[in-house]
């Protein structure tokens, strides 16, 4: 962790506010390796906010501190542990040493890049000033956008499945899986109807996949299915369009997306429909992770007539696999929502 490597672990009770006129509750504060955890007193996270992005809201010297996650949200949480404070002041003044004058050079970035963008929005299309939004977000952007999508959809499905052994489960399936590394995926009980996919790396699966199948071979057709969407179209790119012009110019000037523009996504991707995937590209990576086709084609049709395709590649292009989980793993992920 960044400035703080004497800890193993670091935690503290604070008064979270969620938004607007809420009335505060009692949290406990944690941080990690790159995002502050909020948890009630049972250890369930509530939301988590990006370090970098955490702001520091009362002035110096006053006592407890507040904090909000970002310059335009109402979101708070009051701090009166002087250690955790202390820590939440190291990491910023560290970030500080890492980029010298970040808020001239990130501000100037971003004029610049609206400017260009904008030059040539008056010759192309919207379409084009989109593109080129998408092409140079940052990586921690995307990450920040993401985790606000997951939070307004949990507010909507509920807090997502996160048992320790089943959490340990999705942590080795998205390593088993996943082609760079990074990434999340969340198990949800309700709302998002099969799988989705957010900015950052967030995928969500409905419980439904991991409980209602006894292959998890099929569970991980639906995460390579959903990583491929999310390669042809990209998650940010289709928020973007979704949101308008405006949305694009934002984030260009300021880095951040309106509350408003979130919710809306957020309540969309709940609903959306899934395009399927280009099928060569599919197979492909079932072949690059060694992993059988035939489970997940069989899921999506018994009768095997519309994914006749992935079923003959099943041993003809995909000549080598591999077990996705252990026996162990793949029964702890079954139960990862308790039950």
């Amino acid at each position: 962790m960044i400035a703080l490597t004497e800890f193993d672990r670091l935690e503290a009770s604070a008064l979270w506010r969620p938004e607007g006129d809420s009335q505060r509750v009692e949290v406990i504060v944690s941080v990690g390796e790159a995002t502050l955890t909020l948890s009630d007193i049972t250890g369930r996270a509530l939301t988590h906010w990006s370090l970098p992005a955490v702001i520091r809201v009362s002035p110096p010297g006053e006592r407890p501190v507040t904090f909000a996650p970002a310059p335009d949200t109402d979101e708070q949480v009051e701090i009166d542990d002087e250690l955790m404070i202390e820590a939440i002041g190291r990491i910023h003044r560290a970030i500080d040493r890492a980029r010298p004058h970040p808020g001239r050079l990130r501000g100037a970035i971003y004029v610049g890049v609206a400017l260009a963008a904008l030059g040539l929005a008056l010759f192309w299309l919207p379409g084009a000033l989109i593109r080129q939004t998408v092409s140079i977000v940052p990586t921690v952007t995307r990450a920040e956008i993401g985790a606000g999508l997951l939070d307004r959809i949990q507010r909507l499905s509920g807090a997502p499945c996160d048992t320790a052994h089943g959490a340990r489960a999705l942590e080795r399936l998205k390593t088993r899986l996943f082609p760079k590394g990074g990434g999340q995926i969340v198990v949800v009980t309700s709302g998002v109807a099969v799988s989705q996919h957010l900015p950052g790396g967030i995928l969500l699966l409905n419980r439904a996949l991991v409980e209602d199948h006894e292959d998890p071979d099929v569970v991980a057709g639906y995460v390579l299915a959903e990583l491929e969407r999310a390669a042809e179209h990209d998650p940010l790119d289709r928020l973007l369009h979704e949101a308008g012009l405006m949305a694009s110019i934002r984030l260009l000037t300021t880095g951040h997306l309106s509350e408003e523009v979130l919710d809306a996504h957020a309540e969309s991707l709940l609903t959306a429909p899934s395009a399927d995937p280009d099928m060569d590209r599919l197979i492909a990576q079932f072949a690059r992770t060694q992993v059988h086709s035939a489970p997940y084609a069989y899921a999506l049709d018994i009768t095997g007539e519309t994914v006749l395709p992935l079923i003959e590649a099943d041993g003809v292009q995909i000549t080598e696999t591999r077990p996705v989980l252990s026996d162990g793993d793949w029964v702890a992920l079954q139960g990862v929502c308790g039950g």
